[in-house]
């Protein structure tokens, strides 16, 4: 049975060119084009924030996995997300690269803990199927947890 937790609220005017803004005011942006594509220095992009919101989330189911294996996360353990725009055809996408260090776990562990989180992430089961995601570390892209 779904059990809603929590419904966030923003809104856009003007695009990528315009601004964003949170209902609770917390987020209170201008945005813009990337600005290697031509756009303003100083806003955000949607693909900025995708990625801010992915790391963060990401980087939660990786503490719950550890907390239900009986671990904890080195405090210095980080998740960076980087998302792609990209274009095909007539058509936009987005990809993403996660790259997990997660300190003190070796290769094996830190993978299997990733591919646990890719499961329960609500950015992973969101995009799932809908948007190419790289698992990584230090920078180097593995298969498998797509």
């Amino acid at each position: 049975m779904k059990k809603n937790l929590y419904t966030a609220d923003a809104s856009a005017v003007g695009g990528r060119s315009g601004h964003v803004r949170s209902a609770t005011g917390i987020i209170d942006l201008d945005m813009s084009v990337p600005e290697g594509l031509g756009g303003k220095k100083g806003a955000t992009n949607p693909e900025e924030l995708f990625a801010a919101g992915y790391a963060s989330c990401f980087q939660q189911a990786l503490l719950v996995i550890a907390q239900k294996a009986g671990d904890r996360l080195d405090k210095e353990s980080s998740v960076q997300c980087s998302v792609t725009l990209f274009q095909e055809g007539e058509g936009y996408g987005l990809s993403a690269v996660l790259d997990v260090d997660l300190k003190k776990f070796d290769e094996a562990k830190t993978i299997d803990m990733v591919r646990q989180a890719h499961k329960i992430c609500p950015y992973s089961v969101g995009t799932r199927g809908n948007m190419e995601v790289e698992p990584a570390r230090d920078g180097q892209a593995r298969t498998g947890a797509r």
